[in-house]
């Protein structure tokens, strides 16, 4: 009498697709998963992740991403595990600006351009709208951080 392999255990309790085992179907829903434990901290790189099919019943505890590209080149927020679908708020922007890191506050208005160092109150991405004391005057201001990680204010 032969014993049956464990893939075919796997399959006969349908757990085929949540493993990546077996082919999917049209119906299926396809999320990206990491291949590695990505680590809280570390930038998602495109490679660290594959499409993995599952069930159109497939019920997440929370919230998931669906598209790898909605994935890589964003900051893991905690530990992410192989062949786990990634929740939303495990991902997060790239950090441009740190808080407390000096950082340049570039004041523009009606032609009028000044610029001087800044400590960020906040940590902030492309486009956040942070308050960033002016280490000249200890004034406190908002400014929009820029993708160069310097801090706009003033008129636009």
């Amino acid at each position: 009498m032969g014993f049956p392999s464990f893939t075919g255990h796997i399959a006969a309790l349908g757990l085929g697709l949540a493993l990546g085992l077996g082919s999917a179907r049209a119906e299926d829903l396809m999320l990206p998963v990491p291949t590695v434990t990505i680590y809280p901290g570390d930038t998602i790189k495109e490679s660290m992740l594959r499409m993995q099919a599952y069930p159109e019943t497939f019920r997440a505890r929370t919230a998931v991403v669906d598209a790898p590209m909605a994935i890589a080149g964003r900051i893991a927020r905690r530990m992410l595990l192989p062949g786990e679908p990634v929740p939303v708020n495990a991902v997060d922007d790239p950090r441009l600006v740190s808080r407390g890191t000096p950082t340049q506050i570039v004041f523009e208005e009606h032609g009028l351009l000044i610029t001087a160092v800044g400590a960020p109150l906040q940590n902030g991405g492309l486009g956040d709208v942070i308050r960033v004391r002016n280490t000249d005057t200890n004034r406190i201001v908002l400014g929009t951080v820029m993708a160069d990680g310097r801090i706009r204010t003033g008129d636009r």
